[in-house]
């Protein structure tokens, strides 16, 4: 196989203090996550040129295979962004970059939620660095930055599969719960 289904970064009831229960993980990463790799393994068995690339040429290359790359690769991103012992305001340089581009944390937040629960449809939620500023940035459906030469900091997948099981068609109550769980540390590698 060309292309593996990357491990979570913590177990699948690690988040449920964090308001996402391990069904709503199991599903979203057992089935989702993993169709992704599965589907794209299939395409690679068809075309080995595939299989000699990695995820992110995929991308950047916007290949026949692109969706399925970049539901990969933004999947490995969202669960890398959250954590159980995640949320709270950030630190370090993320909290600097922040206030810098947006002010404040609460007014990156605000916007950042409100593209998130706005969102129409199914897509991605990001903040972004953006030269040498941060921005909160949409995708739909399987979009990716590095599609558009913009650096992922932090990322909430709004996608009905992220949230439906524990919060049905409530999107922002999903969205406030995800702060609860932001990976600053992650977040912070990312800049």
């Amino acid at each position: 196989m060309a292309f593996t289904l990357p491990p979570l970064p913590w177990s699948l009831d690690a988040l449920v203090g964090k308001g996402i229960s391990k069904e709503q993980v199991d599903f979203h990463y057992n089935k989702h996550h993993a169709g992704y790799v599965t589907k794209l393994n299939a395409a690679a068995e068809k075309d080995k040129d595939l299989a000699s690339k990695t995820i992110e040429q995929l991308i950047t290359e916007k290949s026949s295979v692109y969706n399925l790359a970049a539901q990969i690769w933004n999947h490995t991103f969202y669960w890398n962004c959250m954590s159980p012992n995640g949320g709270g305001e950030p630190t370090g340089a993320i909290a600097d970059a922040i206030n810098k581009s947006f002010g404040s944390f609460d007014s990156m937040k605000e916007e950042f939620s409100a593209a998130a629960a706005g969102h129409f449809g199914s897509g991605w939620a990001w903040l972004v660095k953006d030269g040498d500023k941060l921005k909160v940035h949409q995708t739909h459906d399987a979009g990716c930055p590095l599609s558009e030469g913009l650096k992922p900091v932090l990322t909430c997948d709004v996608w009905e599969h992220a949230f439906y099981i524990d919060y049905r068609n409530d999107k922002a109550a999903y969205v406030k719960s995800f702060w609860n769980t932001v990976n600053w540390d992650f977040v912070n590698s990312q800049l």
